[in-house]
């Protein structure tokens, strides 16, 4: 069982194996100078309650998430069949010269999901299943069994620990490795899963190699020599673990920054993964030296961490290095000062600003581990600032590792499609999720666009604007001093224009609509009829009135649903009554119908926007409705849109005429673009 439990924890690393080995009984000098127990003759002299206190250092610094990840990988590993077993360790279980029998092989499959259980008891502080591994006589017995058949005069647990924590053990060889490099090696190390895996490999092949003398390591390394077993067979078990495993990593990750926190590198002492370019926070060698202080993580006001000295430009592409540890920490401070001020810890947004970056493509990189820890700390959003330029990420739609990407263009891109003022640069953004691009998403991304040239401009009028093959789809947005704010649900090639559009039959309500028509068609959220026509007195219908409300609040999300029984999802509309269904905005008319054709009333439009305003601004108090009081008809708005016709009327959103509401006449397309506007501009 041992032996097997040796190439589990060549995938889990050295920290499972720290967790695994409290309570099993010392025979090393080598175990005890590994972990710093200075003046001990001899491992006897290592008492269990120590090597505990030692364990709980490690476990102590394991923030929630990285606890998480424990607990997943305990509840995968709990759960694994025997199939998946036999096809990980298969090199293993197959040898020929080993020649386990289907006891033998359930003993090992027992004894492993033993072992994995021990990963998250150790850190809840339960001990006794390390006491029942240790003390099975099955175990026991297949230990000398294996002794035997790989011609070596005796295998103990003891041999086993000293694999991995003796003097010329796996964790031994890892920290002479880790010790050799420069800061530079060892950024590039953290930073790329290949590097990680390749020094991995070469202290489980130097291990190996190691099959002499009488340490514990060169009594396994000999039983696996013998057997016939290669460091390519463990590497290859390794990557199937991994594969079959998926919560592996993410444990040995959290426990490796722990590991690091708690004992340090090399020969130092505890130091802490730290900034590049900062002196005095490499991990275990290179140019800083033992016991460095950990590296201060400063969160501003308003939640923002400076990144500026973690990017590298290469080839003019730009790409933030951020070290996991860091923004953990970082997620604690914005926490922290939450807490401080009173609020309460969620739905909490930290910027990553890269202040000015003269390249023109930009890559940030977040990890899994950072949005895992985001989502487990109640950090809402991951937001990235720079140039003026800011992306505010919803974390919460992701369970992989993403990575944003932003290019400027060349504003030719599309200046040749329009003669509209151009009042931005060009921005083509990108997403990646585990690798692979992505251009839609669940929860819409905010873009932050900084305007320029403005001078002489109808600032009232720009619109941020999609380009899609040459064509210009305008979105809208809000503007915000110099900037102009938009949520997007997709991704393409963006920018913002002065959008001016006029028509020629809004004459005879310019006086109270003219300017509101303008500035609502100028942001996408209506359209004309045709021939440069707009038909303000014609009637609207309750679907194109959901369309004017949720293009002109930015609601737009393609991942919205609905279920009317008249609403087809070819339907033109069908986007826009998803996402006002999804919200609560519209209830529809009765039998699960939306009844998209017939035109709205006006008490009815007061209450979509009174209801879209609330799920917008996150407002909670309700209008009274003595408000209605005002109008002599008041008595004629149904029951159910009277606290929606109060809202919008003590908001000034609908107004009457002559002392009534009017709540059963049909809106027409100049009302509805007056109170789209009022909307728009609701503080």
């Amino acid at each position: 069982m041992t032996l097997k439990k040796k190439l589990a924890v060549s995938t889990l690393a050295v920290s499972l194996a720290a967790a695994s080995f409290a309570g099993i009984p010392f025979s090393s000098e080598g175990l005890a100078k590994q972990f710093g127990f200075t003046g001990v003759a001899a491992a006897s002299a290592v008492t269990q309650d120590t090597v505990k206190d030692k364990i709980k250092k490690l476990y102590a610094e394991l923030d929630e998430a990285g606890r998480k990840n424990l607990l997943a990988y305990q509840d995968e590993a709990s759960k694994i069949t025997t199939t998946q077993f036999e096809n990980i360790f298969s090199a293993f279980l197959n040898n020929e010269k080993l020649g386990l029998s289907a006891d033998n092989k359930d003993t090992l499959y027992t004894a492993f999901v033993g072992v994995s259980s021990v990963v998250y008891d150790v850190y809840d502080g339960d001990y006794s299943k390390l006491k029942e591994i240790r003390t099975n006589a099955d175990n026991i017995k297949l230990l000398k069994e294996i002794a035997a058949k790989a011609d070596v005069a005796d295998l103990t647990f003891d041999d086993v620990v000293d694999f991995i924590f003796g003097e010329n053990g796996v964790e031994a060889t890892l920290r002479s490795l880790v010790s050799s490099k420069t800061k530079e090696e060892l950024i590039a190390i953290a930073t790329n899963p290949a590097g990680q895996e390749e020094l991995f490999n070469e202290a489980i092949a130097k291990v190996l190699n190691t099959r002499t003398g009488s340490t514990g390591a060169a009594t396994v390394s000999q039983v696996v020599y013998n057997l016939n077993i290669t460091s390519a067979d463990v590497k290859a078990t390794l990557k199937t673990f991994n594969t079959e495993i998926k919560s592996a990593k993410p444990a040995v990750q959290s426990l490796v920054l722990a590991y690091i926190r708690a004992f340090g590198l090399g020969n130092g002492g505890p130091v802490d993964p730290g900034t590049p370019g900062t002196p005095g926070t490499n991990p275990g060698g290179g140019d800083s030296s033992p016991g460095t202080p950990a590296v201060t993580v400063v969160v501003k006001d308003g939640g923002v961490y400076d990144v500026s000295k973690l990017v590298s430009i290469v080839d003019g592409k730009a790409t933030l290095k951020l070290v996991d540890a860091d923004v953990l920490k970082a997620f604690d401070a914005l926490v922290a000062a939450a807490k401080a001020a009173g609020k309460e810890a969620k739905d909490l947004t930290l910027t990553l600003d890269l202040g000015t970056v003269n390249a023109k493509t930009v890559e940030v990189p977040l990890s899994k581990a950072i949005i895992d820890a985001a989502k487990a700390k109640g950090i809402a959003n991951i937001a990235v600032t720079f140039n003026g330029l800011t992306v505010t990420i919803p974390v919460g739609q992701f369970d992989a590792a993403i990575a944003l990407t932003v290019s400027n263009a060349d504003d030719a891109v599309v200046t040749s499609v329009t003669k509209l003022k151009l009042a931005s640069s060009v921005y083509e953004f990108g997403l990646t999720v585990d690798g692979k691009a992505v251009t839609t998403f669940k929860q819409p991304i905010t873009l932050k666009l900084p305007l320029k040239n403005t001078e002489g401009l109808d600032k009232e009028l720009l619109s941020v604007t999609k380009l899609v093959y040459n064509s210009l789809q305008f979105q809208g947005g809000v503007l915000d001093g110099d900037y102009i704010v938009e949520p997007r649900d997709t991704f393409s090639s963006y920018a913002v224009l002065e959008n001016k559009v006029s028509f020629s039959d809004i004459a005879s309500v310019q006086a109270w609509a003219g300017r509101q028509i303008q500035v609502v068609a100028a942001k996408g959220a209506i359209e004309g009829v045709g021939d440069g026509k707009f038909a303000p007195k014609s009637n609207v219908t309750r679907a194109e009135f959901a369309k004017m409300l949720i293009r002109g609040l930015n609601l737009e999300n393609s991942s919205a649903t609905q279920s009317f029984s008249d609403v087809r999802a070819n339907d033109w509309f069908a986007p826009y009554v998803a996402v006002a269904a999804e919200k609560g905005i519209i209830n529809g008319r009765g039998d699960n119908k939306f009844d998209p054709n017939a035109t709205i009333t006006r008490a009815e439009m007061a209450t979509m926007i009174s209801r879209a305003l609330k799920s917008v601004k996150d407002i909670k108090d309700t209008a009274s409705l003595s408000a209605l009081s005002a109008f002599s008809d008041a008595a004629k708005i149904s029951s159910t849109l009277k606290e929606g016709v109060a809202f919008a009327a003590s908001h000034d959103l609908v107004i009457g005429n002559a002392g009534k509401f009017n709540p059963n006449n049909s809106a027409t397309r100049a009302e509805a673009a007056v109170i789209i506007y009022r909307t728009i501009n609701f503080k």
